[in-house]
């Protein structure tokens, strides 16, 4: 029978034995790598290699290097781990398994165990991928046969009950004697997971509720190679070592406190950075055409009614009664915005309008979630609202995108566009308004030239967006900005503008940030670094080291200079020995380490060397000066000198 198969982007035409399965297919092109064919697409529907073919099916091999099949490949992973638990504590109950970004994880009630026990799990794991028992399918007629196979487990029976209302059958796939519930697809053969390791283990609460039950997490990761696997755990080291939870209080940036959960201390050296990055932030947008504001961060309940924020995100938000009426403290910065816009008139020649506000959010995480600046309760965002007619999309958002490689250039950071389109359930607006707000920002994409990606249903509840995805030194992924578009809120604020023709008109509003969370911008530059920051932003740019006392006093002068010249400038005249000093001073990132002795007070000199141990040796104080300054003022990456 003839069917289809896509390669490359291309479609070509196969022939192939009547009821052959993708697996045979797969066979046929010898697709038989430990990373090829990991499930395949058939249809539009992703689907195991054990699914049968039908004539005209179009057919997509999915290899581990795409997302698809990193999650296949990963969830079948999971079964396997929890199968291999279940062997060893039969008592366990599995409630579920997800693939994640990097891995997977599985939920266990009536589980104890600890880093010891990973080598026990590990080794039943390898034994069941040598059993190699493929991953069967099954589909359930009914609710009631879900339940009769599942039922006993509690965690599952509240799967089955909450899915039934929507579910018009239910899967699960079995492999030797564990099964689970399950929509798939699945390896169609144990023995491409070729390596593996559980990383760690955690509590959790069942589906992220604190007033649920804790159940234990265990961590994984496999990969079709041991090398990958060998990659990862390098990287994993390497990571550690930028982790900025770690290097964050160690170099004196920020500090977090139990009485404060989530809510980060800024710390004297990181207020340096801090206002560095926002110095940066208001020039660029300043020479843009944006105005800036500040917006109350607490404000009524109607407010946040009539923006659908307390409909869609009221689990999000941190409420107070003041004088019987219900409050909310800020979890975006938009309803203030649109009040602003609508407390005067304005016409068709004041847009576009570019109003930004680093505007202090807070929101409702659980303590469980919370980790260092990347995920927080209380964050500053550099939004920015462009109010503008319809015709004006296209040119505006283009605008963001090139703002967007201009400042993330400037960082040295590397980044991924993905189009997030309209959610399922709980979005306000108009299919038509949906539609062209979607179009729009394609449009934008393709006239940007660069590549993107597309997440369906990840958009915000009022609009679509487009995310910034910065990349770091690891080559991990950093959610920092964003745009997106709405007309939604414009209708619900009665935001109006006079057009050329004298006609009252709704604006079209552009949501958009860039650095995103300031916290998380900030934490991501301390790993990107490893806490060596370039000196137009550290905190620590110039250390002075007197060989002796008597050569205190120039050193002094030479600080006074420098800090007149607005650096970061220190003396170090501790008794400790000169080597200490320097090694002290590379310790805590100085950009530039001067030494001053006898030689260089006759001469007129500083000894110049930097904190990675390079060592420039005698240098005129003005021409370091000149250097420096060049090198501050271009915001280099690297040393000028």
């Amino acid at each position: 029978m003839k069917i289809f198969v896509i390669q490359s982007n291309e479609k070509k035409e196969l022939s192939i034995t009547d009821n052959s399965t993708a697996a045979d297919l797969a066979t046929q092109m010898h697709l038989t790598a430990p990373n090829e064919a990991i499930c395949v697409i058939i249809n539009d529907q992703p689907s195991d290699l054990s699914t049968a073919l039908k004539e005209n099916d179009i057919v997509e091999f999915i290899s581990f290097d795409n997302r698809i099949g990193k999650n296949t490949f990963w969830h079948t992973s999971a079964h396997v781990l929890a199968q291999a638990v279940l062997r060893s504590w039969p008592e366990a109950q599995p409630t579920i398994g997800p693939a994640i970004d990097e891995g997977f994880y599985y939920d266990f009630a009536n589980l104890t165990i600890s880093d010891a026990d990973f080598p026990q799990i590990e080794e039943e794991m390898q034994r069941i991928i040598d059993e190699n028992s493929t991953p069967q399918k099954h589909v359930c007629a009914d609710i009631d046969e879900a339940l009769e196979l599942f039922g006993n487990n509690p965690f599952k029976r509240e799967l089955i009950l909450d899915f039934a209302p929507e579910a018009t059958a239910f899967t699960w796939y079995s492999q030797g004697e564990f099964a689970d519930l399950c929509r798939g697809p699945h390896l169609h053969s144990l023995k491409k997971i070729r390596s593996f390791k559980i990383t760690k283990t955690s509590g959790a609460y069942w589906r992220g509720d604190a007033n649920r039950p804790m159940l234990t997490r265990i961590y994984g990761i496999s990969f079709p190679d041991k090398k990958l696997l060998k990659e990862y755990l390098h990287r994993i080291e390497e990571a550690k070592k930028r982790d900025h939870k770690i290097l964050g209080p160690k170099l004196q940036l920020f500090a977090l406190r139990e009485e404060a959960p989530g809510i980060p201390f800024i710390l004297p050296k990181g207020m340096v950075v801090w206002n560095r990055l926002l110095e940066y932030w208001r020039e660029v947008h300043k020479r843009e055409g944006y105005i800036e504001i500040k917006t109350p961060t607490l404000m009524i309940r109607s407010l946040w009614e009539r923006s659908g924020h307390w409909a869609n995100y009221r689990e999000n938000m941190f409420t107070s009664t003041i004088e019987d009426r219900e409050f909310a403290i800020k979890p975006m910065n938009c309803p203030g915005g649109m009040l602003l816009f609508s407390a005067s008139g304005h016409s068709y020649r004041d847009l576009p309008m570019k109003v930004a506000e680093i505007g202090l959010c807070h929101r409702y995480e659980p303590s469980g979630s919370l980790s260092g600046l990347f995920r927080v309760r209380s964050f500053h965002m550099d939004d920015a609202h462009i109010f503008m007619q319809p015709k004006d999309i296209q040119k505006e958002i283009l605008g963001v995108l090139s703002l967007a490689e201009e400042i993330y250039r400037t960082f040295g950071l590397t980044y991924s566009l993905v189009l997030s389109t309209r959610p399922e359930k709980d979005t306000i607006g108009t299919d038509e308004e949906w539609e062209m707000t979607t179009a729009a920002l394609k449009q934008a994409l393709e006239k940007n030239g660069k590549p993107y990606d597309i997440a369906e249903g990840d958009g915000a509840f009022y609009g679509p967006k487009i995310d910034f995805r910065v990349h770091d030194a690891l080559g991990r992924m950093w959610q920092c900005g964003t745009v997106q578009l709405d007309m939604s809120l414009p209708e619900r604020f009665d935001l109006e503008y006079t057009a050329s023709d004298g006609s009252k008109k709704r604006p079209v509003i552009s949501h958009r940030a860039i650095y995103g969370s300031i916290e998380r911008f900030f934490g991501s530059l301390i790993e990107f670094y490893a806490g060596k920051f370039p000196l137009w932003l550290s905190p620590s740019q110039i250390r002075i080291l007197p060989v002796a006392d008597r050569h205190n006093e120039r050193a002094f002068e030479l600080r006074n200079r420098f800090s007149a010249q607005n650096y970061e400038t220190s003396v170090d005249d501790s008794s400790e020995s000169v080597s200490k000093k320097v090694r002290t001073a590379q310790l805590e990132q100085y950009n530039y380490i001067l030494t001053v002795g006898d030689r260089e007070i006759e001469d007129g000199t500083i000894s110049v060397r930097t904190r990675d141990n390079v060592v420039h040796g005698a240098m005129d104080v003005d021409t370091f000066l000149q250097k420096i300054n060049t090198e501050r003022q271009q915001k280099s990456l690297c040393s000028s000198i």
